[in-house]
């Protein structure tokens, strides 16, 4: 049986930017084996595109929700990714 695929964009939103929040979630991305990106957002969130199968996903988006030891995530919203997302995981420029 073929496990279903899920993709999801996630803004974290909190005490998420200067306390290492990106590298972090690109580690527990690549730890499940998750492609996609994170970047930091001009207005203090960030922001992660995630895909893979749905428990890791899943697991992804409540690692989120706790996210590095210096980061108070305060919520994370998230809705289905609808667009292409390349295969790896990268962190990108603010936007």
């Amino acid at each position: 049986m073929v496990e279903a695929t899920l993709a999801l964009r996630l803004r974290i939103y909190g005490r998420v930017q200067g306390v290492w929040y990106r590298a972090w979630s690109a580690e527990q991305a690549v730890q499940l084996g998750l492609d996609g990106w994170v970047r930091n957002r001009s207005d203090g969130t960030v922001e992660v595109v995630v895909r893979g199968s749905g428990p890791a996903v899943r697991e992804m988006v409540r690692r989120c929700g706790e996210g590095p030891v210096a980061a108070r995530v305060s919520r994370v919203d998230e809705s289905v990714e609808g667009g292409p997302v390349e295969p790896g995981f990268r962190k990108l420029p603010t936007a």
